[in-house]
């Protein structure tokens, strides 16, 4: 059988990812709005202890920075679909988990499947893509998994403050996680092409056009680890970046809500800002992606990180629903020329017997950033006594990660 590589030739088996990746952001989705909200009244924890709120990102980043590596490097001998499957079964408790939750202590456990879930599922539907596309739609590939996947965020997020404030809180977060979890999962079992065969026989392709004599291309899992995260200067820059990156994502989720609220805020209004920024990160990446196929990766890339930077430092000087929203759009499409951009820039450079493993590294230490950002803006503003360091804390690594890539990222495009 032939593996012909292309969006249009494999338009069934990508339609099949995007659905999958919007449900993905659904399920997490669905606690960025509602949850940091009810953490001192259904809770009782201190007013204003980010540290513990953000105990709950904490959790999240670790396990689903490790499930990340497990994925990608077991996708690569058990297959895609399999790997997703076990990420939506880790999901199934997780509404039970936060409907009988009798301490906060229950949702930092929950958010441990959550990772689980994050790491399995939404890795495979980039993994899956890779696979099957072109170079040069590694761009416009990625940008509308993301698009769809922090879509479904976005909805989420919304959907569940306007649940929450009609109905009861944990009911609502509930009936929506469990629903989504059953119908992904339905989904995974029915309707997943599997993709692996696809890099296989990219990878016999590329043995061939190299010749009998060519050095083979087989990396052992402490190899592909070592490259990515330290021994090659371009793969080092992209992992910074998505590790710096996801500061301003755990800023948004974790801090953003609270201190809106402490601001006057209505669960409503926040739902509203927390959805404008995954709306327009979302949506952007309809034309950030294609963007970066044409004019390469680099320059995108570090723009966004300046606009990031730019939106987070000055939102504590803002005050009002359209000035937060303003700021959280400009957030949102920093957020939208970095995020595809710096995934495609990993495909590009990575070969494909090993391609899914490298993105499961650098997806390892990019979410390792929830927790390394969510540890550093909590214990800031702890100290403080105040929420506004945290947005000087995230907008400055920003500033400087985006400094880095300038001078250390070559362009990795094909065309670039």
């Amino acid at each position: 059988m032939s593996y012909h590589l292309g969006i249009a030739v494999n338009r069934r088996a990508f339609l099949e990812q995007l659905l999958q990746v919007l449900f993905v952001g659904l399920t997490i989705g669905a606690q960025r709005t509602v949850l940091p909200a009810l953490a001192e009244s259904d809770f009782g924890l201190a007013r204003g202890s980010m540290t513990a709120i953000f105990a709950l990102i904490i959790s999240f980043g670790l396990v689903k920075g490790a499930m990340n590596f497990v994925s990608g490097r077991l996708s690569e001998r058990l297959g895609r679909r399999r790997v997703l499957i076990w990420g939506w079964i880790a999901a199934l408790p997780i509404p039970f988990m936060i409907l009988w939750a009798p301490s906060w202590g229950w949702l930092v456990v929950a958010n441990v499947l959550l990772g689980v879930n994050q790491g399995f599922a939404w890795s495979m539907t980039v993994s899956a893509k890779m696979d099957i596309v072109k170079a040069g739609e590694r761009g416009l590939a990625t940008g509308l998994n993301e698009f769809a996947g922090y879509g479904g965020v976005a909805l989420a997020g919304l959907a569940t403050g306007y649940l929450a404030s009609s109905f009861d809180p944990r009911w609502s977060l509930f009936v929506f996680g469990l629903t989504v979890a059953l119908v992904a999962l339905a989904g995974a079992l029915v309707a997943f092409t599997e993709t692996l065969p696809f890099a296989q026989a990219e990878t016999t392709r590329r043995a061939q056009a190299a010749g009998p004599d060519a050095k083979s291309e087989a990396l052992s899992t402490g190899q592909v680890f070592a490259l990515v995260s330290w021994r090659d200067r371009n793969f080092l820059a992209l992992s910074q970046a998505g590790c710096i990156e996801k500061f301003v994502d755990a800023l948004m989720w974790g801090l953003m809500p609270v201190y809106l609220l402490a601001r006057g805020a209505s669960l409503i209004e926040v739902g509203w800002v927390t959805g404008v920024y995954g709306f327009v990160w979302g949506a952007s990446q309809l034309w950030t992606g294609p963007l970066s196929d044409r004019f390469g990766r680099k320059g995108p890339t570090v723009t966004g990180f300046g606009l990031c930077a730019l939106g987070v430092l000055v939102f504590p000087a803002l005050a009002g629903l359209l000035a937060w929203s303003l700021a959280a759009a400009v957030i949102g499409v920093g957020m939208a020329l970095l995020y595809p951009t710096l995934i495609a820039a990993m495909g590009d450079l990575a070969h494909p017997a090993w391609r899914s493993s490298a993105l499961g590294v650098y997806r390892f230490w990019r979410d390792l950033g929830y927790a390394f950002g969510a540890l550093a803006m909590g214990l800031v503003a702890d100290a403080w006594g105040l929420l506004e360091p945290a947005f000087w804390v995230t907008g400055t690594a920003m500033l400087a990660s985006g400094l880095w890539l300038l001078l250390a990222l070559k362009e990795s495009h094909p065309r670039g």
